[in-house]
């Protein structure tokens, strides 16, 4: 007879046996599956949801009560895990707008300067198809989508491919002495490596290559009709013909005509040549028509293209009134320009009166400035002084997150030995570690950490208040930390 479930809750609380709880997740793993897949929407979160779930069964098997329904228990369970997943991502997602929003505006400015200069020449060390990849995505600032289309691959394989350049466009910056990040890199490149071209360039080439094609059209003509001039010089020529293009035409017609009644002059006998002075007038009278035909023909071509660029000048200057009225009168694009340049205020007041800051300012994020305006009164000449308690817990939350992190990694690397000093934990961490933030802080136990009881408080702040705003200090476990009030 098959055992129950309870049955089997009970044997794994006693015995721990692997097969038993398998047999648990065995049974309920569908229920368990479909109720987070409907909440998440999501294949990878709802087996993420799954797996705490029956990671909360295992935890917490001796501590259910006997008349327990394991169906319902796990249904809810899976709910409240769910809505846990749901609401962070959701605060992750948050995190990552704005600190794209924030790059934007911080970090492409002072990125590209060292960038640029030799931007070109990282474009040229990558291979055809990955440079091509970037042009289209960051230059072109075509989506995934199009580009995939134009290259006639998938999205995933054009984010992988550009991923790759992009690291390869990072490395070959870095040893020239750029330091930079992908993200950052890739803002940097979306954001300025294609400028707008002056105003009225594109026309005035057009018009001056269109105009080159006439002269050129024109000149060919003329040579053909000079062949035949005797003839031409008896007919009576009648052109109905665009204003400014039909004019110069007619005008060069005329030109060529000219030129070949004094070539004509001047190839006759010299006895002609020595003709009477009616003769000589007529073909001073001729070269003088030529010259001013031709300084016409050159001003008309002139201020047609004049014409043209003007036109262009006013029509991207319609555009661009059109767009800053619309973007007046966007409410969500003027606050979150407003929030942004408190943030930029707030930055660079923090600059000018470092006294404010603490060591552990260099792991801020630009979410939490972003927070600090929100939450702190910003208006008034020292308004920015009111955000900075704000900021300086912020900025231990922070570190206090990176410590936890390195010292979980510290503990699994030397098999559950707790660290005698912080200054061990150095070589954990992500990025460099400041001895100033490591010497504010002290070890409470040492020894192995499974010998400490749960949730013990490992890691202590030491040093004194900052001032009377800062009445709270850090204490951190390994899997949680906390601001808590300050004990004398």
């Amino acid at each position: 007879m098959m055992d129950t479930d309870l049955e089997l809750l009970v044997q794994y609380a006693r015995n721990h046996a692997e097969d038993v709880f398998a047999e648990l997740v065995r049974r309920h793993i569908a229920l368990v599956h479909s109720a987070a897949l409907r909440q998440v929407r999501s294949p990878h979160l709802a087996e993420e949801v799954a797996q705490s779930t029956f990671i909360k069964l295992a935890r917490l098997a001796p501590k259910l009560r006997s008349d327990t329904l394991l169906a319902a228990w796990l249904y809810q369970v899976t709910r409240r895990e769910a809505i846990d997943v749901v609401r962070r991502e959701a605060r992750r997602q948050m995190r990552e707008q704005t600190t794209a929003r924030m790059d934007v505006m911080h970090a492409t400015t002072e990125d590209w300067k060292h960038v640029e200069p030799i931007l070109d020449e990282a474009m040229s060390a990558l291979h055809d198809k990955d440079r091509t990849v970037v042009l289209l995505r960051y230059f072109e600032n075509k989506s995934l989508h199009e580009v995939g289309a134009a290259l006639g691959t998938s999205e995933n394989a054009v984010q992988k491919r550009l991923s790759r350049a992009i690291e390869r466009m990072r490395d070959f910056l870095r040893k020239r002495g750029v330091k930079i990040g992908t993200k950052g890199l890739a803002v940097a490149i979306s954001c300025n490596a294609v400028q707008a071209a002056p105003v009225g360039m594109a026309i005035t080439i057009s018009t001056a290559a269109q105009a080159g094609s006439i002269i050129y059209l024109t000149t060919s003509a003329t040579t053909l009709k000079s062949i035949a001039i005797t003839t031409l010089q008896k007919k009576t020529v009648t052109a109905v013909i665009a204003v400014l293009a039909g004019v110069g035409i007619f005008e060069a017609r005329q030109i060529s005509l000219l030129c070949t009644q004094i070539q004509t002059f001047k190839q006759q006998p010299k006895p002609l040549v020595e003709q009477p002075a009616p003769l000589m007038r007529e073909l001073e009278v001729a070269a003088s028509q030529l010259a001013a035909l031709r300084d016409e023909n050159e001003r008309l071509i002139r201020n047609n293209a004049e014409l043209l660029r003007l036109r262009g000048e006013v029509g991207a200057l319609r555009t661009a009134a059109r767009e800053a009225k619309r973007t007046e009168m966007d409410p969500i694009q003027n606050a979150t320009k407003a929030w942004l340049a408190k943030v930029e205020i707030l930055r660079k007041w923090s600059e000018q009166h470092p006294e404010h800051q603490i060591p552990e300012f260099q792991y801020l994020q630009d979410y939490d400035w972003l927070d600090a305006v929100k939450t702190s009164n910003m208006e008034g000449e020292h308004a920015p002084a009111n955000a900075m308690p704000g900021l300086r817990e912020a900025a231990k939350r922070q570190f206090a997150h990176n410590l936890k992190n390195a010292l979980s990694r510290f503990v699994e690397e030397h098999n559950g030995d707790l660290p005698t000093d912080l200054s061990q934990l150095n070589s954990y961490f992500d990025q460099p570690m400041n001895d100033a933030i490591l010497k504010s802080y002290a070890m409470l136990h040492s020894g192995k950490l499974a010998d400490l009881p749960k949730r013990e408080w490992l890691v202590k702040e030491i040093a004194p208040p900052f001032d009377n705003d800062d009445p709270r200090q850090m204490m951190i476990r390994t899997d949680d930390y906390l601001l808590v009030q300050r004990t004398q």
